[in-house]
């Protein structure tokens, strides 16, 4: 053949020659072997360069196989020519020296860390970027009564650095476990996960102060920068010696200011001494977190305000005490939250730039379930204050609480970095290891919890439900929760779930007991008042069920028991137009137009929707909810504080299918759940009225009912003075 006959297009010429067919054949060859090289590299965990050679391997071949088919297309034509042995070396030196380049270019860039090496860069300090823990000051002072002045010196000087956010600064929480300590500063750096150590101490003398302060590499013990401070005793001359120290550690770490960290930094919260003396003092009482503590720390707060209506942080150690004495004392929740709320728009008019406001401003909007308005408050907060563990913590809790798990545990495990030796978030982040039914995990960070602090009530609690709830044994929970009560006695949901524990042993007398003596001291609190409810519709007692179901509803208009209760009321009634309103009023986004939203904050409400919608013959809807809820739940354990329960069963029963339903009963018996409220499923639920009378319902109940008898005399037969039994448990 010639090279090109008379009149010959450039297309037709291509073809012939096989140009465009064999283009088309390597194309799709090369897309195949780049899909199989991408599965082979995520199944083997190799690193993202094999694949980026790969593609660069095989777009120098395209070329190379374009000039073979130009000589080699035309059929006959089997001569190598010069020419084309030169056009395909040229091809090839071409791409050899690119990929030379390409190599030295990556071989140079840190981001070509292989997948092997790169955790080990992450979790050790000394690669991880500066980090810094700020020991307790020493008061050097001749009054012991200072030890409060001197503790807020040295918060607020950890709270400037941890604005900065290219420095990993860690929390009050963690450094105060080294007040006092002969531990080498290496072992304390290696405990707290850090590479420098500040030191420091303040001598108050009548109108003046003195504080001093040095920055050591923990490493090497090497002293990288101190100073010496002597000032007039004045707020203006504290608040300018924090922001000293932040700068000059900031520089001697090598750490890049922003301006708007260089502003937040230099910021002067109050000019009001005494106003400042009352907020440290009201910071230490909430600390406490018992409920006398609380009130204290409120009067506190509130004198910092009076005294400087213009202090911020005063606003927000308000809020936050009101907050915590709705669970740490049982005060009400509406006028606390309201109070609370009222505080923080307060402190963020005068400050929008305050991370600690929008933290709390996203809790208070958690704690009102307005998750859409919580998570943007959240993600300001942590965005003005990388270092601030509280907003990380809060935020995983919001984010567990919505099902959203690997975000949530993704938060909790950067509050546990910058705040290690904190029990609080220590028992947080096990909750959420609860909650995805990683029970030993979860366990072992409670029992981390106790022993970082053996007077935290809240870790006892916690291990007692897991056993109750998570492993099926009442009866070792039961222990756990009661020294929860003997450590703080004024915390309403211990006392309620002691009384949970009695009904489901079935010590009805010692629930009773419980139950009575709850809503004397708590009447307002929505969780007593719905196990109250829960109590004497089991007791026979509907009339004052459905009252206090009522009162409940008052309280907290989600509450999704006395929603269940009063929708039960209502359907006997034939009324399910009022129940679906009730449930309209409460939960919208359940019954808008678009797609419901099911998540882990309301799934169990739509359960019993479906229930209100199938008698209102609104049957495409109600199927769109179990629907969507059996999805969601297919994310959670059985099991524990988080589990689905008996939602299988109950959305099968809902769809009529009976077998499924006693299928999913029976394997949920046989992982150990027994309840809470066990028997108000046997005999009341009416989401499983189609399966109650079932045979096999009732054997497995009677089954569980047994299996409670054997841990209440277990129970009875253990010794008052036994202590608890904190061994891992398998």
């Amino acid at each position: 053949m010639t090279d090109a006959t008379e009149g010959e297009g450039t297309w037709t010429r291509l073809t012939r020659r096989k140009v465009v067919q064999w283009g088309i054949a390597y194309a799709a060859g090369a897309w195949g072997l780049l899909q199989g090289v991408q599965f082979l590299a995520e199944a083997f965990e190799w690193p993202t360069r094999v694949l980026k050679l790969s593609t660069f391997a095989l777009l120098v071949g395209l070329p190379v196989v374009l000039v073979l088919a130009w000589y080699h297309g035309d059929r006959g034509e089997q001569r190598v020519r010069r020419t084309e042995l030169t056009i395909v070396t040229l091809l090839f030196l071409l791409g050899g020296g690119l990929f030379w380049r390409y190599q030295g270019t990556t071989a140079e860039s840190p981001a070509t860390t292989t997948g092997a090496a790169a955790p080990v860069a992450a979790a050790a300090p000394a690669d991880a970027g500066p980090s810094i823990a700020v020991l307790p000051f020493e008061n050097r002072s001749a009054k012991q009564d200072d030890v409060f002045f001197v503790d807020g010196i040295h918060d607020d000087i950890l709270t400037q650095l941890s604005k900065l956010s290219a420095l990993k600064v860690i929390s009050r929480t963690s450094v105060e476990r080294f007040r006092d300590t002969k531990l080498p500063l290496k072992t304390i750096a290696e405990q707290l996960g850090v590479t420098k150590i500040l030191e420091g101490g303040v001598q108050r003398a009548g109108d003046r102060v003195r504080i001093t302060v040095q920055l050591i590499d923990a490493a090497t013990d090497a002293h990288l920068w101190a100073e010496s401070y002597d000032r007039e005793l004045t707020a203006a001359n504290i608040f300018a010696i924090q922001s000293e120290v932040a700068t000059a550690i900031a520089t001697a770490m090598k750490a890049a200011l922003s301006p708007a960290e260089k502003a937040r930094v230099n910021t002067v919260p109050t000019q009001n001494l005494q106003a400042w003396e009352a907020y440290q003092l009201g910071k230490q009482r909430m600390a406490k977190r018992t409920s006398e503590a609380l009130a204290e720390a409120e009067q506190f707060f509130q004198k910092a305000i009076d005294l400087d209506p213009k202090f911020t942080l005063a606003y927000v150690g308000l809020s936050d005490t009101l907050q915590l004495r709705i669970d740490y004392g049982g005060a009400p929740r509406g006028d606390n939250l309201s109070r609370a709320e009222k505080a923080l728009a307060t402190a963020l008019e005068l400050d929008p730039d305050l991370a600690e406001a929008w933290a709390s401003s996203a809790s208070i909007a958690t704690n009102k379930e307005q998750y859409d308005r919580a998570e943007p408050m959240f993600r300001r907060a942590i965005e003005l204050n990388p270092n601030y563990a509280t907003a990380h913590q809060w935020f995983s809790w919001m984010l567990g609480g919505l099902g959203r798990y690997d975000e949530a545990l993704g938060h909790a495990q950067r509050a546990m970095e910058l705040d290690p030796l904190s029990a609080i978030i220590s028992k947080n982040s096990g909750m959420l290891l609860e909650w995805v039914g990683r029970f030993e995990e979860a366990e072992a960070r409670y029992r981390k919890a106790i022993e970082i602090d053996p007077s935290m009530p809240i870790a006892y609690w916690s291990i007692g439900n897991l056993r109750a709830y998570g492993r099926g044994r009442i009866a070792e929970g039961v222990p756990f929760v009661a020294k929860a009560i003997e450590l703080d006695p004024s915390r309403p949901d211990f006392a309620w779930s002691l009384a949970v524990f009695y009904e489901d042993l079935g010590d009805e007398a010692r629930a009773t007991q419980l139950v009575e003596s709850a809503m004397q001291r708590w009447p307002t609190n929505e969780a007593v008042i719905s196990m109250s409810a829960a109590v004497n519709m089991m007791r026979g007692d509907r009339d004052a069920a459905f009252r206090y179901a009522r009162k409940a509803l008052e309280i907290n208009p989600q509450s999704a028991g006395a929603l269940s209760m009063l929708a039960n009321a209502d359907l006997e009634k034939g009324d399910s137009k009022t129940a679906r309103a009730r449930y309209a009023r409460a939960y919208p986004q359940l019954l808008g137009s678009g797609p419901s939203t099911i998540d882990g904050s309301n799934y169990y409400v739509a359960l019993d929707l479906a229930r209100v919608l199938q008698k209102t013959g609104e049957s495409d809807r109600a199927r769109t909810l179990l629907d969507r809820s059996e999805q969601f739940i297919r994310t959670l354990p059985s099991m524990g504080s988080g589990g689905y329960g008996l939602a299988y069963v109950q959305i099968h029963a809902l769809r009529g299918d009976r077998a499924k339903a006693l299928a999913a009963l029976r394997e949920a018996e046989k992982a150990g759940w027994r309840g809470p409220f066990w028997r108000y499923y046997r005999d009341f639920d009416p989401t499983l009225a189609s399966i109650r009378n079932e045979p096999e319902f009732k054997a497995i109940f009677a089954d569980i009912e047994r299996d409670m008898a054997r841990q209440r005399a277990e129970l009875a037969a253990r010794p008052k003075d036994a202590p608890l039994d904190l061994s891992a448990v398998h």
